[in-house]
């Protein structure tokens, strides 16, 4: 596979005329005469005076730092020279206040440099957690080949990373790999095509295809139109006209034709930036995280598809899912964007599977995260809220709830089966456990409720639109009220929950 160069990729990146370098000449020091000529052999051949280049530009408009390997300069490999201007390129990105856009293609430390270059890895790790310390956004597009302590350290610490078609991507190259233990690892495993396929990185996408990328993450980010619009407030006083007992609620969410997360996604598109996985080689179709923009606010969504989960599709909320929802949680934090929580689910997995990979202990990560996460949130009831795999995603500082969803501890059929042996008291059970959002508004639980005009799958497109209409009213709320906002909040209120049910 040819290798992709630093000028191709500002070409297909950035605006035409729009790129201004930050580099200045490198110092090596004291080198050996070898080492001396190995270097002018690679500016002669590569074009460039290092193994990175680093700048800004603008994409759409909108001003984007960079720091982009050169494969052709020593095979893109980090130096002390190297590692200084990968560092004060992040710092300056830093002071700017830029998005930073990382682009590793490399085999890793220097030979002739050995261990001092290697220790530089986490020195250019630092200058990574100071830029997300000011909650900026870091993308990483991963060029062929991108091996050893590169990966292994701030090629993989990006709030959203990518790589182009074919690129070899893994831990140490595969001849190392074999003459190091004897045994040659599988063809195919280390490319980006199957680290997306398994949760490790977001996507694969050409070098053309990655402005795109960049646009919309910049453009979901920094909207160049930033006027304030107000809500409808017509659309919030929708009255209730039909009003259901807890079964019949249970009964229309359980309608495969009602609205969720995916009709919810697709009023948003096209102001989003989806994940694929957990950074960590774990994926879900349970659990949708993306980077959305709803009215003028960028947000971070995390949601349920029932549509995705048993009976209607083929993919549990097991603990994998959570741990999606985790890194979406993550990346509000480090953005400090808002943070929508989608609620819909029938249940958690219930297997081998689950109870072996922590299902519990994954439900009790996602919900201490979610009370602790220090930006705005707003949980959305959406229709079924069954048992722990609901609990999880629940806390936040406002809690809505579709007219006619519902919260339980367990799947209504498993609670009548543990009181009576039987499933036929479900409907009964659910009226005196209050599962309904109007019982749960007077419980605490719930702060408003989205109207339905009945059911929301005979009115989808208007349920849809009514649902953003509440979130975004009630994001607005939190920002001119921050006294509700935060961790110490949330911890009154559901410290108050018990108080309240005495």
């Amino acid at each position: 596979m040819t290798h992709t160069s630093a000028h191709d990729l500002i070409n297909k990146v950035l605006d035409p005329d729009s790129f201004i370098s930050w580099d200045t000449p490198p110092d090596y020091g004291s080198i050996s005469p070898s080492y001396e000529a190995d270097l002018a052999r690679a500016r002669e051949k590569s074009g460039v005076d290092e193994a990175v280049i680093t700048g800004e530009g603008t994409v759409g408009g909108v001003r984007v730092a960079f720091v982009l390997s050169e494969f052709s300069f020593l095979g893109g490999s980090i130096g002390a020279a190297t590692a200084r201007r990968i560092i004060a390129g992040i710092h300056r990105a830093t002071e700017l206040g830029l998005p930073l856009l990382i682009s590793p293609s490399s085999g890793g430390t220097r030979m002739q440099e050995g261990s001092p270059a290697f220790a530089m890895m986490v020195s250019i790790t630092t200058a990574v957690y100071r830029h997300k310390d000011k909650n900026l956004p870091f993308l990483v597009y991963l060029r062929n080949p991108t091996t050893g302590g590169v990966l292994a350290s701030w090629g993989s610490a990006g709030h959203f990373t990518f790589a182009e078609p074919g690129a070899l991507l893994g831990f140490l190259g595969p001849r190392v790999v074999e003459l190091t233990t004897g045994t040659p690892i599988p063809e195919g495993v280390q490319t980006g095509e199957n680290l997306a396929r398994h949760g490790v990185i977001d996507g694969v996408i050409s070098p053309s295809q990655l402005r795109t990328a960049v646009l919309k993450i910049v453009s979901v980010l920094f909207p160049a139109e930033k006027e304030e619009q107000d809500v409808d407030t017509r659309v919030l006083d929708t009255e209730v006209s039909v009003e259901h007992s807890a079964w019949e609620s249970i009964t229309i969410t359980r309608n495969p034709e009602r609205p969720g997360l995916r009709h919810l996604v697709e009023a948003l598109s096209p102001n989003t930036v989806a994940l694929s996985g957990t950074g960590d080689g774990r994926t879900s179709r349970a659990v949708t995280v993306m980077l959305a923009r709803i009215g003028s606010r960028p947000v971070v969504l995390i949601g349920q598809d029932r549509h995705k989960q048993p009976p209607l599709g083929r993919h549990p909320l097991g603990p994998s899912a959570l741990r999606m929802a985790r890194r979406g949680i993550q990346l509000a934090h480090e953005l400090q964007l808002p943070l929508i929580s989608i609620i819909d689910t029938p249940g958690a997995e219930l297997s081998q599977h689950a109870e072996e990979n922590a299902m519990a202990g994954s439900i009790a990560r996602t919900l201490g995260e979610l009370v602790d996460v220090d930006v705005p949130t707003v949980s959305i009831i959406l229709g079924q809220g069954c048992g722990g795999g609901a609990l999880a995603m629940l806390p936040s500082d406002r809690v809505l709830a579709a007219e006619n969803a519902w919260l339980s501890p367990l799947p209504p059929e498993g609670a009548s089966a543990i009181i009576y042996r039987d499933t036929s008291h479900a409907p009964r059970m659910m009226e005196e456990q209050r599962v309904s959002a109007r019982a749960l508004v007077s419980a605490g639980i719930v702060d408003d409720i989205i109207p339905e005009k009945g059911d929301a799958a005979a009115e989808p497109e208007e349920f849809v639109r009514r649902t953003m209409f509440y979130i975004e009213h009630t994001i607005k709320e939190l920002e001119t009220s921050p006294q509700r906002v935060g961790r110490e909040q949330r911890f009154q209120h559901y410290e108050s929950l018990a108080k309240r049910l005495i």
